[in-house]
């Protein structure tokens, strides 16, 4: 008897567009600033802890034939030259052509972040699906994907997505997890010739990302009733609970609500009716309380042993700001704190160190270049300690660094200095503090010190809290202030909490 065929594998497209813009930095992030892989190169993710590994694990058991396109990544920063959506587009779109010419696709699945904003689109990842669905071939397609509980979730990439699953924890220890969902989802989807789709709305709430932690009211309580609904209805195959980016100057900033169904609308709608309705009953615990940097450093030095965390979501590198500013240095300096560390991104004085021997004493301007609004450079007396090429390989795997970076990361040229009793870890590529190994890498063993000072917002608390003995979240001049009401938005859909 003749031997029955084997089934053709599934064909998958894999693409990913990686980018959170702040959009009120003086910035405009050019297309140097993205890591591109291409080809085999996407595929060569595996195993390095980031959502594409997610996915690539699932493609590997379900059996998939994945067709890799473009993977465009960069770290959180100002608005992004509409060139570089441009670039990315076309290149995607000329791999998905290739392979819809060498026979039929069963599937696209992308990893995005979900809050890119550009000089000409306010919406790059819903143009993105929405340019995807108008190639001939891809109108019923599934499309399915993983994206950032930061996003700024638009109805346009609810319209052009069958299914779409956002992180549910932050710190983003879930990233890889959620990736793995999202594909599990597809692999379902494929199998039962299912087609769900998606709602979602946008309640009118804001919140700076040191409200939206899920370990506390109001994400915690939100994340839980997003739980409880999928588990309440089969036919929902995701609740989306999107705490969004306060920094991205877009109409559909904010607080969203995503849903993935193969139910009535109806009864989606119910859904995401209650979830607004605990979002804004809630609305108030997303403004949580900073302490003044002093009376916090003065309360510090009161207390036995260590390290106390001083972060500064103003300055919150995972947030888009410049990772330079000044005021914990300055603070430690002012209050006399020994055995303290700070990291400053600043390639300028890292170059001022060059050819310095160990011991050696300097003056540097450090930090205070990159946002007008912060507090400017300290002038200093340094003492070099140690200068290295800034590689670093992450601990934590987990982490919201390696979702988006991979299992390694590159600080730039970097030096360690000493500045009265603070060490100043200076680096060129602004890092954000997301992994011990930052610290560990140059000879700076965080569990000995009294202090550090963290620029960041929540997502730090993975790699940190274990080691802490107590942390103050601090009010600072810098872009990625908690306190939204006073930034110049123009864009941002009204009436909306707390601004209004």
């Amino acid at each position: 008897m003749p031997t029955p065929s084997m089934p053709k594998p599934r064909r998958i497209l894999l693409g990913s567009l990686f980018h959170e813009t702040h959009s009120f930095v003086d910035e405009v992030t050019p297309l140097s600033d993205f890591s591109i892989r291409e080809g085999e190169a996407l595929l060569a993710r595996r195993g390095d802890g980031s959502t594409v590994d997610g996915f690539l694990e699932v493609a590997a058991m379900e059996g998939w034939e994945v067709l890799p396109t473009v993977d465009y990544t960069a770290l959180p920063s100002g608005t992004v030259d509409h060139a570089v959506f441009e670039s990315f587009l076309a290149r995607l779109d000329a791999g998905l052509r290739a392979a819809l010419a060498a026979g039929p696709l069963d599937g696209i699945w992308l990893a995005l972040h979900g809050a890119m904003v550009t000089t000409a689109c306010p919406d790059p990842e819903g143009t993105l699906l929405a340019h995807i669905r108008s190639v001939p071939g891809c109108e019923a397609l599934p499309v399915f994907g993983v994206f950032d509980l930061h996003a700024n979730f638009t109805a346009a990439m609810a319209r052009n997505a069958n299914v779409l699953v956002a992180y549910r924890e932050n710190p983003h220890t879930d990233a890889r997890e959620s990736a793995v969902r999202s594909a599990r989802l597809l692999a379902r989807a494929l199998k039962e010739d299912a087609a769900p789709r998606m709602l979602s709305c946008n309640a009118p709430v804001v919140w700076p990302p040191t409200g939206t932690g899920t370990a506390d009211a109001p994400m915690r309580d939100l994340e839980a009733l997003a739980r409880g609904i999928e588990e309440e209805n089969p036919t929902i195959w995701v609740a989306n609970v999107v705490g969004g980016f306060s920094f991205s100057d877009v109409p559909e900033a904010g607080v969203a609500f995503a849903l993935a169904t193969t139910g009535s609308d109806e009864e989606a709608m119910a859904a995401l009716a209650r979830l607004t309705e605990t979002a804004i009953s809630l609305r108030e615990r997303g403004l949580p309380a900073e302490w003044d940097i002093d009376e916090a450093v003065t309360d510090l030095l009161k207390r036995p042993g260590g390290p106390y965390l001083v972060v500064e979501p103003a300055d919150n590198i995972g947030g888009g700001a410049p990772g330079d500013g000044t005021s914990v240095l300055r603070a430690f300096l002012r209050h006399g704190v020994e055995n303290g560390v700070v990291a400053i991104a600043d390639p300028y004085a890292v170059s001022a160190m060059a050819g310095a021997s160990p011991g050696e004493t300097r003056k540097l301007a450090i930090g205070g270049k990159g946002s007008a609004i912060a507090e400017g450079p300290v002038e200093a007396v340094a003492v070099f300690v140690s200068a290295s090429d800034g590689e670093f390989a992450l601990e934590d795997l987990n982490s919201h660094l390696a979702a988006s970076q991979g299992s390694r990361f590159g600080m730039g040229p970097s030096v360690v200095v000493q500045v009265e009793g603070i060490t100043v870890l200076l680096t060129s590529r602004k890092t954000p503090p997301f992994d011990l190994a930052q610290f560990r890498s140059q000879g700076i063993h965080p569990e000995t010190l009294k202090a550090i000072g963290v620029k960041a917002a929540v997502a730090h608390r993975r790699a940190y809290d274990p080691i802490a003995k107590g942390s103050y979240t601090v009010a600072t001049l810098g872009p990625c202030t908690s306190r939204i009401t006073g930034l110049p938005y123009k864009h941002l859909r009204r009436p909306v909490f707390p601004l209004d």
